[in-house]
């Protein structure tokens, strides 16, 4: 009892150079952070290595000296990470899913164990930024490869499409947010370039995937980027970054070999079959279709709702009754992440993936305007992690996939424990002023 205790209580170690063990662990959470986005999708399952190791190394907790306590929004954080997993633990248990449907629950809670060992030795930043400029560098490098080379028609790396195209886009975006903690780098043109290129890596990565829902949610990206960083740049960098990015927005559509044209005429032509001749079986109809049939699953058991079992048995009924397709109703999920948890977790489910997102929202975004570019640079990414999530949600069950859960409970405890000490080293520094 007394080590568990030490291990969920005592978590928030002061390090400093004299303390050897301090120094070596945060060499070790800084290698891990690194490889967490770097090769997240260039080799087969690259998401989990540096999530393995951060997990190995939070057993190191159980023998270390006793630290400070978690604050309340530490424990926020831990509280959501229970929260989506014992959800959909109890849902696997009462629908008869086995230890199957453990497996993607189970991960969100590793994740806690993983946050006390980020909060009391939190990696250094630069190892997060590196990660983040060389993830995308590679992921733009081989969805290149894939299209140029092996001549394949959506570019995939080693995990599914969609979810291929969506991390890489986040990836590139996650650059962006650096780059107010580039501009403080002593090495800052080095460092804003890498960044840079690494942005362009990511986005690249996802239009060559053809990975529509990405792109929905890019003025929601740009109104966060924004808010951290808009107002303090000249009025000419804004219009520079505008017209940068309508100019490479208009190149990837003209380029047909980039695929992207041929995937928005294909969204546009779907919505018009969908509506306007009752044809279903496209990729944009068939998602309307089964949507439809999961609203009306939602409706008769809307509190606990189907599981996962019952979710197919409900879809079939549907198709039997001609409400849906049947062959809409052979997908095991509902692609729309808050959609699928309703119909298969009731309400608890909804809200468990919804507090999943807004509650780290809410927490990152009162630094938004933080005086101090470091910490300024840890919100935007701590909002754009969920904000991101949310947008890739609306068309995929993204929590469905190892990827889509690995990238989010391993990246966000990395986030919110460096955010968390920079807040620490901002007060700190706050109060050695000298009186004005």
């Amino acid at each position: 009892m007394p080590a568990i205790r030490q291990f969920t209580t005592g978590v928030l170690v002061n390090v400093t150079v004299d303390n050897p063990t301090a120094v070596n662990m945060r060499h070790y959470t800084s290698a891990a952070a690194f490889l967490l986005m770097a090769i997240a999708l260039v080799v087969p399952s690259g998401y989990s290595l540096g999530a393995v190791m951060l997990l190995l190394g939070s057993v190191a907790l159980l023998f270390l000296p006793k630290g400070s306590a978690l604050e309340r929004r530490d424990w926020w954080i831990v509280a959501v990470l229970i929260a989506i997993a014992a959800v959909w633990i109890a849902e696997a248990w009462w629908d008869g899913q086995g230890t199957r449907g453990m497996d993607k629950p189970i991960r969100f809670l590793l994740a806690v164990p993983v946050l006390m060992l980020l909060l009391a030795y939190p990696p250094r930043a630069g190892a997060l930024w590196a990660g983040v400029a060389v993830g995308g560098l590679l992921t733009g490098s081989w969805a290149t490869w894939q299209k140029a080379a092996l001549d394949v028609e959506r570019a995939s790396g080693y995990t599914y499409v969609i979810q291929y195209g969506n991390i890489s886009m986040l990836t590139g975006i996650l650059c962006l947010a650096g780059m107010g903690w580039a501009v403080k780098q002593p090495r800052r043109g080095m460092w804003l370039a890498l960044l840079l290129l690494g942005c362009v890596g990511g986005v690249l990565g996802s239009l060559l995937s053809g990975t529509r829902g990405g792109w929905i949610g890019i003025p929601v990206v740009l109104w966060v980027l924004y808010r951290g960083y808009g107002r303090d740049l000249p009025y000419r960098w804004k219009a520079s970054a505008l017209s940068a990015l309508l100019i490479i927005g208009a190149l990837a559509y003209a380029v047909p070999q980039a695929g992207v044209q041929a995937r928005v005429n294909e969204a546009v032509n779907d919505v018009y079959l969908y509506f306007a001749e009752d044809y279903r079986l496209t990729s944009v109809g068939a998602r309307f279709d089964m949507w439809q049939g999961a609203s009306r699953l939602i409706v008769q058991k809307p509190v606990f709702g189907w599981g996962s079992n019952g979710y197919r048995e409900g879809m079939e009924a549907l198709a039997e009754r001609g409400v849906i397709d049947p062959i809409t109703a052979q997908f095991g999920h509902a692609h729309n992440d808050f959609i699928d948890a309703a119909a298969k977790r009731g309400i608890f489910g909804l809200l468990a993936v919804l507090a999943l997102y807004l509650i780290p929202i809410r927490l990152f975004a009162h630094q938004l305007n933080a005086s101090d570019l470091e910490l300024r640079s840890l919100a935007v990414a701590g909002v754009l992690l969920p904000v991101a999530y949310f947008d890739f949600g609306l068309s995929q069950v993204f929590l469905a996939h190892n990827s889509g859960v690995m990238v989010y409970a391993f990246l966000l405890p990395v986030i919110w424990a460096l955010f968390r000490h920079a807040e620490q080293a901002q007060m700190q520094e706050a109060t050695h002023l000298p009186p004005k």
